[in-house]
């Protein structure tokens, strides 16, 4: 086998969030994720539902279903990364969980608009994403041996500007030449799939599905050949072995203090963050009353900023370390989530507006720009903070945990945002519950080392 160079190992990593992407980008938040709000709403108001009670039953549903697949992620997340440091296989791992992602997302071309098969459609895109979140851990555990400590926060950067470009281009074809508006027509005033795709059925906005599923698909080729593993002499790691290590390692964290406050900290914080991605298109469509169309300019504007921000984030990230820009982030995103339940059609922050007001829409796309952008910069600045406290000897584990601790309590914002949606029987209060977990993480964070905690390995172990 021809060797491969560290710079096309490190472009052969960074094609994962390029392919990976757009499972984000067009189905958990801009395209199918608004799409199965106006099915789900249309099919509660079919059984008797007024329009908001109708609108807040779609986000609950949404929210539940978005809640148990991560339950299942946190709870395995941290079993499978062991057993990839135990057996020696993360790219098998990451070859089973690609068709996870593949399947899940290529059956929501299936999904009935008039609401029939909609949890069947919640079942698959929930086993699409769970595949996604699997592959991921492997992948982010590959990290630690692109670069040194120093240079690991630009890779790591610059991985997400990559994804999130990616994600941006799969958007804008799916708005130009798919998703279709409320004439029938692409936001360019093309018909769905060049005239191929049936605008009544929704068959262009359907698409998006296998759309997704065959990027991924063409777009992982370069991970699989550019980025091999060595060779090593241990190759049939157990279910026993691996959960002799796992239950090693979290007995081990009483030790390692600032590994231990980070997982909290970032249980927290990326908890808000999934919240705000899962549910942004949704209040858009809620609150404002976007079409899917605006939702996906919002999509462009803040897939763009994620892009530029990550790379400039992974800049700052070599220069100060990732504690700093990861605060930084989190305050910024509290602001912007403030702004966000104090807005409406009618009012922003109590001062009523004129009838007909752009302000609101200029302030939500203001809103996703900074959203994308900080939230690309807080996932790749704490991906480089984790490096800094992962043990060389089992990255995979080390990442399972930080898995773990992104996806255990993953239910905590939606099920909070499904709760505040009820009982404020508002979908713009709803959302609110993201402001106190994103405060939590940030009060944690004091704990957390800037430099890592590589002198507590040996005493761990």
């Amino acid at each position: 086998m021809t060797e491969v160079s560290a710079r096309k190992r490190i472009w052969g990593w960074f094609f994962f969030d390029w392919a990976s992407q757009p499972y984000h980008t067009l189905l958990v938040t801009f395209i199918f994720g608004p799409f199965f709000a106006v099915v789900a709403t249309n099919y509660f108001m079919g059984t008797g539902l007024e329009e908001d009670a109708a609108k807040a039953s779609a986000q609950s549903l949404w929210a539940w279903n978005m809640g148990i697949a991560g339950l299942i992620i946190g709870f395995g997340a941290p079993l499978m990364g062991a057993l990839a440091d135990t057996s020696g296989r993360r790219r098998t791992y990451i070859a089973f969980f690609s068709v996870m992602y593949f399947v899940g997302a290529a059956a929501l071309w299936f999904t009935d608009p008039a609401g029939s098969n909609m949890y069947w459609m919640l079942a698959f895109f929930a086993f699409g994403f769970i595949g996604a979140e699997y592959a991921l851990i492997f992948v982010n555990s590959q990290l630690p041996d692109l670069g040194t400590e120093e240079e690991v926060g630009e890779i790591s950067g610059s991985g997400f500007a990559f994804g999130y470009f990616g994600g941006l281009i799969a958007l804008i074809i799916v708005l130009i030449f798919f998703a279709e508006q409320g004439g029938g027509r692409t936001i360019a005033g093309l018909a769905p799939g060049l005239g191929l795709l049936n605008p009544e059925m929704s068959e262009g906005t359907r698409s998006v599905g296998p759309i997704t599923a065959l990027w991924f698909a063409v777009f992982m080729v370069p991970y699989f050949r550019w980025v091999h593993e060595p060779v090593v002499s241990k190759v049939r790691g157990t279910v026993r072995d691996a959960m002799g290590s796992l239950m090693t390692s979290i007995k081990h964290l009483k030790h390692r203090r600032s590994l231990l406050n980070l997982l909290i900290s970032s249980m927290f914080y990326r908890d808000a963050l999934n919240g705000i991605y899962a549910f942004g298109g949704i209040y858009a469509f809620n609150v404002l009353d976007w079409t899917v169309p605006q939702v996906g300019i919002f999509g462009i504007i803040g897939a763009a900023s994620a892009a530029l921000f990550s790379w400039l984030g992974g800049k700052l990230d070599r220069r100060v370390g990732p504690k700093p820009v990861v605060v930084g982030a989190i305050w910024v995103l509290i602001v912007i989530c403030f702004t966000m339940i104090n807005m409406s059609r009618e009012a922003i922050f109590g001062f009523a507006l004129p009838e007909g007001s752009s302000l609101p829409d200029v302030l939500m796309m203001a809103a996703g720009a900074l959203i994308g952008g900080m939230g690309g910069t807080l996932q790749a600045s704490s991906r480089s903070l984790m490096v800094r406290h992962t043990d060389p000897k089992s990255p995979a584990e080390s990442f399972g945990l930080y898995g773990l601790s992104g996806r255990a309590t993953a239910f905590i914002a939606p099920i909070l945002i499904g709760v505040a949606t009820t009982m404020t029987e508002s979908a713009r209060l709803g959302v609110s519950p993201v402001i106190g977990l994103f405060l939590l993480g940030l009060i944690l964070l004091r704990w957390v080392n800037a430099a890592g905690d590589s002198e507590t390995w040996e005493s761990a172990a």
